[in-house]
């Protein structure tokens, strides 16, 4: 698909990615750390951003920087124009109805926060009920601990099995008269399990009730249609998308959106204000108070146009064949256990090494200039349930390539032998 102005058309592209084109357009690609070529494979937590989208930040701080929504002059009504444009973008990639229906917002977490702090004001009370599943990160799980103690609600937790499958059937019992909303993880972002959303979405709209859907870790890897889902909420983070960090995306209906309280109070978000009463801006400046990240929009635009024009579909392929790969790959090393099996995986595997602490792991492939990301991944209830103090995580982007994927292999191998010589030397001690 290609951008025209004001709308997507769809053009056919390659389903043979370019990757070494591709890595010529992010300029970290080509550092060495530890006196290595940088292997980067820490995506889920931010991706590298392509000069595109560098330049497009610079041009704004350059030429056009200014406050929107608020001037008349020249670079304000410039800045405002570019903001709402960047916003009609999103809208688009969505595929929203309107682009009342588009709050920027901080990252995924604030967009959850902005839910959870709303939609409890209004909608929760003693007794009531959310639920959430037993995989998602801590930014689908403390907004929503929080407003349920203030408003003394239960959270309740949907279940996962070992093989990373959400018991969705479980829903049936779990949904009451008293549940209010379900926030749900699209994909995992400790197993790269992609969930069957739209089977949730089904069995809770029979029911009456709302759906939240974080979709932090699903942009970068498959188009999202937020109507098609039928969702009521989604967020997601720019820097997950080859964006800025510090600007994200709310989705919500605007019917809820219409009927929620503000987030935040402050400047930009009302029409008017007296002494006793204020009046509130309409969709969706009432949920943006204060001084908004104008270049992250313009950066987060930038990014779509960018993946557009490399064609979704090919970008998609290429992750999936790699991620095919990496699993494969990492399935056939002894002394490796891989979590969860999927039957398609999008964007991160976890892993521990037998005898190996995850930091340790993280630590000798980091000399070995090769990034992970190691730890509890903001999934502690998770990493319970495999009984795990950690695990080391590889993520994937676009950028990536299958000798990235081999060095990591060889990685965990050099990691077992120093691992292994130290457990020797400790033994003759």
């Amino acid at each position: 698909m290609v951008f025209t102005g004001t709308t997507y058309k769809k053009i056919n592209t390659a389903q043979v990615l370019d990757v070494d084109k591709v890595r010529k357009d992010f300029p970290i690609l080509a550092r060495r750390v530890n006196g290595r070529p940088l292997i980067y494979l820490d995506n889920a937590a931010t991706c590298q951003k392509p000069r595109a989208v560098v330049k497009r930040i610079v041009d704004f701080y350059t030429r056009n920087n200014s406050n929107i929504h608020r001037g008349v002059h020249a670079l304000s009504e410039r800045a405002s124009g570019e903001f709402e444009a960047a916003r009609e973008t999103v809208r688009q990639f969505l595929n929203a109805r309107s682009t009342r229906e588009i709050v920027f917002t901080q990252g995924t977490t604030d967009a959850i926060n902005l839910v959870a702090d709303s939609f409890g004001a209004d909608f929760l009370s003693k007794g009531d009920e959310i639920i959430v599943s037993g995989m998602e990160h801590h930014s689908n799980v403390l907004p929503w601990q929080r407003i349920c103690a203030r408003r003394q609600a239960a959270l309740k937790v949907l279940p996962c099995e070992h093989n990373g499958r959400l018991r969705v059937e479980d829903l049936d019992r779990l949904i009451t008269e008293n549940t209010k909303l379900i926030a749900l993880v699209y994909v995992s972002n400790v197993l790269g399990v992609r969930n069957p959303v739209e089977e949730v979405i089904r069995r809770a709209r029979a029911r009456g009730v709302p759906v939240l859907l974080d979709g932090a870790q699903a942009v970068a890897h498959f188009e999202v249609d937020v109507r098609a889902l039928d969702c009521d909420f989604f967020a997601f983070s720019g820097h997950k998308l080859y964006a800025d960090t510090g600007i994200g995306v709310l989705y919500g209906k605007e019917q809820w959106l219409r009927i929620l309280p503000p987030y935040r109070t402050g400047g930009g978000m009302v029409q008017s204000v007296g002494p006793e009463r204020v009046r509130y801006a309409g969709l969706p400046l009432k949920f943006e108070a204060g001084t908004m990240h104008v270049a992250g929009a313009l950066s987060l635009e930038e990014a779509i146009h960018y993946l557009r024009k490399l064609g979704f579909d090919s970008v998609r392929a290429h992750q999936r064949r790699l991620m095919d790969y990496a699993e494969g790959r990492l399935r056939a090393l002894d002394g490796v256990t891989v979590y969860a099996s999927p039957s398609r995986r999008y964007g991160a595997v976890s892993f521990t090494i037998d005898g190996v602490h995850p930091y340790d792991a993280g630590l000798i492939l980091d000399k070995l200039g090769i990034a992970v990301r190691s730890g509890t991944h903001c999934a502690e209830p998770l990493m319970r349930k495999y009984g795990v103090g950690g695990m080391v995580r590889a993520s994937f982007a676009l950028y990536n390539t299958r000798d990235e994927v081999d060095a990591l292999i060889e990685g965990i191998r050099r990691v077992q032998e120093l691992c292994g010589e130290c457990k020797s030397t400790r033994s003759l001690q």
